[in-house]
């Protein structure tokens, strides 16, 4: 009898262990499994994330260059920057221009002897080192005698372009981009040159906008 007891104790007691093991938590196997599953929320920032990172990639690297003996291309280049958020970059001559270099008046003066003469390349203090990286460059000068100044030349020169889109922008008294495109043109052949742009030294920023956007950059 005592012995049918204690069989009949521990069969209790096998059952009540059985009976807690259902009733608990979660084994860790499956735990861990589910919070090692990503987020709805985090899904969409790492989307997001890669989408950012592609408009970036695909942003165009623009890089403004501009010679002002003056100052009037510069204003309109330094609008254009302000347009396009791009890179600027002064050509600065080694030796400046003084207003007796610029007395268009003076057939002696020395602008005038540097447009007469083709051969002609005046030095630039500087120099841009990481030119490989811009796809379109933008080009100022203003125009001496119906075409751009020579040191605009020695700057083409100095330079490859090719596979790169350009276009020049000019400021003027009073005539027309002239032959200066042409002559741009011809130093670097194997760019994607674009329509060029006179404008007024006061031009705003709405004509520039116009002008940029006809690019199509």
């Amino acid at each position: 009898m005592k012995k049918i007891m204690g069989l009949f104790i521990s069969a209790i007691f096998i059952l009540s262990l059985v009976a807690c093991a259902a009733n608990g938590t979660e084994s860790p196997s499956t735990a861990d499994n589910d919070t090692n599953q990503p987020s709805a929320s985090s899904s969409n920032e790492a989307e997001e994330s890669n989408t950012v990172a592609e408009q970036t990639e695909k942003d165009t690297k623009i890089l403004v260059v501009c010679f002002s003996a003056t100052g009037n291309t510069k204003a309109v280049a330094e609008k254009i920057v302000e347009v396009t958020g791009a890179d600027y970059f002064e050509i600065i001559p080694a030796e400046p221009y003084s207003e007796d270099d610029l007395d268009y008046n003076d057939d002696n003066c020395r602008a005038n002897r540097e447009q007469q003469d083709k051969n002609e390349r005046p030095s630039i203090s500087g120099s841009i080192e990481n030119m490989d990286q811009y796809e379109v460059v933008l080009i100022g000068h203003p125009i001496w005698w119906g075409m751009e100044p020579r040191i605009m030349n020695t700057f083409m020169e100095s330079y490859d372009f090719s596979g790169k889109t350009l276009a020049n922008f000019c400021t003027s008294g009073g005539s027309g981009i002239g032959t200066s495109t042409e002559n741009l043109k011809t130093l670097s052949p194997n760019a994607n040159w674009l329509e060029g742009k006179r404008f007024s030294g006061s031009v705003d920023t709405d004509e520039i906008q116009e002008w940029i956007d006809s690019l199509k950059l």
